[in-house]
């Protein structure tokens, strides 16, 4: 029996996803789920869910819930994270009102700028916790890993536990071919692709449609005003960001509008009202998001967890073909997060970066990505110093490290001078005390 332990089990409706696909996979489908969650209630919650797909699907499959993290990884195959350190409230509310106070506005604020930097520092040694626990319980085992910052996690994990398997996994690929079948008016399944960078960051260098090249389509309809067309996966936020910068540096991200806006300087500006509007840009997304989602959970967690079974669907997250993959010696492509080893070598050797990998019993394996263009490599080099500085703080337990992160942050430093981004730092990093290891307090960094 495959032992699949669930770290972070309380983010129901994403384990909910990541079970119902293992339970619909006939070499998953009677595996024992070892969901973990340091929210009893929330656990419970997710318990109940899981024995409901299961009632539904009719498999063997079985539950066991755990406080103790301990516990969950003994013997496991595979470990997934989906975990928040700190949660909406305090964390991702102080990291949006702090830097507001210095006039600094964001949407997301998980992966890159001050706020994912601030969640790097926060993240990063619970999962070196995990990672430890790991090779003393189940050293064999692989880990999936899907907690935002996405790349300097997986960096972070690489450089201190080198014979750690991992993979960072996001479903920002799936996301777009969704998006750009909607507004191209084709079947996605149809659509063919090539995607390579650094998560979130990561851009399209091949998209066709039964041989013909989509670019063309997609520049004609932009410039028309034809696409992007209403949002279809949130509702919210007009896709305008992403086609800009394809207008101006000839390719497609992989991660939406109201992530990309605040990793390059070029939209959120101080006093520029007219680029807000003109692209949609949604300030302040994240914490609207995750308000409608605490205010909607109840009655979500009534309907889940009442003892009726659960409709199973498929979603589009890698993680059941990639564990089928490793369990049955089948290969299967998927998009993951791996320690550069030269996949890409027009990128800094051990930056985490996202490319096609070959998964069988072998493990994941990345293909090898040699051409993409200059001015893309230009703009995935600016995230990479965020990344790598925010690394080496964690590594070096160098507070200053984290300063110098904050000041190459293309977003932070086209609207902060210098002694605004120390002096923001500051005031996130004594905000932040209790969620922080000691050695990112201020009074040491002197």
């Amino acid at each position: 029996m495959t032992k699949i332990a669930f770290v972070g089990a309380g983010s129901t409706i994403f384990m909910q996803n990541i079970v119902g696909d293992a339970l619909l996979t006939p070499s998953l489908s009677g595996s024992h789920f070892a969901l973990m969650d340091i929210d009893p209630e929330r656990l419970a919650e997710s318990e109940a869910v899981a024995k409901a797909m299961i009632r539904s699907v009719g498999t063997g499959a079985t539950v066991t819930t755990h406080t103790d993290r301990r516990a969950a990884l003994d013997g496991a195959d595979f470990v997934i994270t989906a975990f928040q350190v700190g949660g909406y409230n305090p964390c991702t509310v102080t990291d949006f009102e702090i830097p507001k106070q210095y006039g600094l506005r964001q949407t997301i604020a998980d992966t890159l700028g001050v706020g994912g930097i601030m969640r790097g520092l926060r993240t990063v040694p619970v999962l070196w916790g995990v990672a430890q626990d790991m090779m003393q319980l189940c050293p064999n085992a692989t880990l999936l890993q899907y907690v935002n910052p996405m790349a300097i996690n997986t960096w972070a994990l690489a450089e201190q536990f080198p014979a750690l398997k991992h993979v960072g996994l996001c479903h920002s690929v799936q996301n777009t071919i969704e998006e750009l079948a909607h507004d191209l008016d084709l079947p996605k399944q149809e659509i063919r692709y090539k995607v390579a960078g650094v998560n979130h960051v990561a851009f399209f260098l091949r998209l066709e449609h039964e041989g013909r090249d989509l670019y063309p389509a997609l520049r004609q309809g932009y410039a028309g005003g034809q696409i992007p067309k209403a949002p279809l996966l949130m509702p919210r936020c007009p896709n305008k960001v992403r086609y800009e910068v394809m207008d101006h540096l000839g390719y497609f991200c992989t991660e939406s509008s109201e992530h990309l806006a605040e990793y390059v300087p070029w939209f959120i500006k101080e006093g520029r009202h007219d680029l807000i509007d003109q692209f949609g840009i949604p300030l302040d997304e994240y914490p609207t998001r995750c308000e409608e989602q605490v205010a909607n959970w109840k009655e979500q967690a009534k309907t889940l967890t009442d003892g009726r079974n659960i409709e199973v669907k498929r979603s589009h997250e890698f993680a059941a073909d990639l564990m089928n993959a490793i369990v049955t010696d089948t290969p299967y492509v998927a998009y993951g997060n791996l320690p550069n080893t030269g996949q890409i070598p027009q990128l800094p050797f051990g930056a985490a970066v996202e490319t096609p990998c070959l998964v069988d019993s072998n493990g994941v394996q990345p293909a090898v990505v040699t051409d993409i263009p200059p001015q893309l490599i230009a703009l995935m080099r600016t995230q990479i110093n965020v990344q790598e500085l925010t690394v080496r703080a964690l590594v070096e337990q160098n507070p200053e490290f984290i300063y110098h992160a904050a000041m190459m942050d293309p977003h932070t430093a086209a609207e902060l001078d210098l002694r605004q981004i120390r002096n923001l730092v500051s005031d996130l990093l004594t905000a932040h005390a209790d969620w922080l290891p000691d050695w990112c307090q201020p009074a040491k960094a002197a």
